[in-house]
């Protein structure tokens, strides 16, 4: 127990005393996590309306295959996109393994089937008179997708809040793509576990806080815009 407090004595320490280290490896987590989410979003959001509004051929496989996505381990991500971005993959010309953007490519890969999947589930649960009506009004459909996608507007949200927690909070791709590199490609889940095999467990510790704060802080947002758009 006497362990404990000190370590966490030391963890606050860091935090409240500004250390650079702890609050470059949490720049990079956001940096890295929020662009793999803006970019999950642009190609997740238009799958899960397409996929909710059009009937199709396939559409149930399409389904299947986004669900099974949603659970598929994060090493495996991590070991697929080594396999491209590595010298003999076919991307491995373009010097992406190690850097920031190999960990965004594979952790975009990782939010996609989550932000589409609850698209499609938001979409898909909101009135289905709306649609015809736009139709009856001659609506195009970038405007009945526009329309659509305020009526979901909430279930939306959480979808890239989903996705955003999925990313910031995995390590397989970060350390497989990123080589955990200190200064450059480390991220607060991957320094946690070097600091904590090191035996270092204070600024794991640090991290670790930072990560739950991260994470309350993405979640009081999200609150507070959903209380504040049910009051207008």
């Amino acid at each position: 127990m006497e362990y404990l407090a000190k370590a966490l004595y030391s963890a606050l320490r860091l935090i409240f005393g500004f250390d650079s280290e702890t609050y470059l490896i949490v720049w990079t987590s956001l940096k890295v996590s929020l662009s793999a989410t803006f970019f999950s979003s642009v190609i997740g959001i238009p799958i899960g309306l397409f996929v909710s509004l059009k009937d199709f051929k396939g559409k149930k496989l399409i389904q299947l295959i986004l669900n099974t996505l949603m659970a598929l381990p994060t090493v495996v991500v991590g070991l697929f996109f080594y396999a491209f971005l590595s010298r003999q993959g076919i991307l491995g010309s373009l010097g992406l393994l190690y850097t920031p953007y190999g960990i965004i490519i594979g952790e975009t890969f990782l939010a996609l089937p989550i932000i589409a999947n609850y698209t499609v589930s938001s979409v898909s649960g909101a009135d289905k008179r709306l649609l015809v009506t736009c139709k009856a009004l001659g609506a195009t459909t970038s405007q009945q997708a526009v329309i659509i996608l305020m009526e979901a507007k909430f279930g939306i949200i959480a979808a890239v809040v989903a996705g955003f927690g999925r990313v910031i909070a995995e390590v397989g791709v970060a350390m497989m793509l990123g080589g955990n590199i200190r200064g450059f490609t480390r991220t607060m889940t991957t320094a946690i576990a070097l600091q904590t095999s090191k035996g270092e467990f204070e600024l794991g510790l640090a991290l670790g806080i930072m990560l739950l704060a991260t994470a309350f802080a993405i979640n009081i947002m999200l609150f507070f815009f959903q209380k504040n758009s049910k009051n207008e």
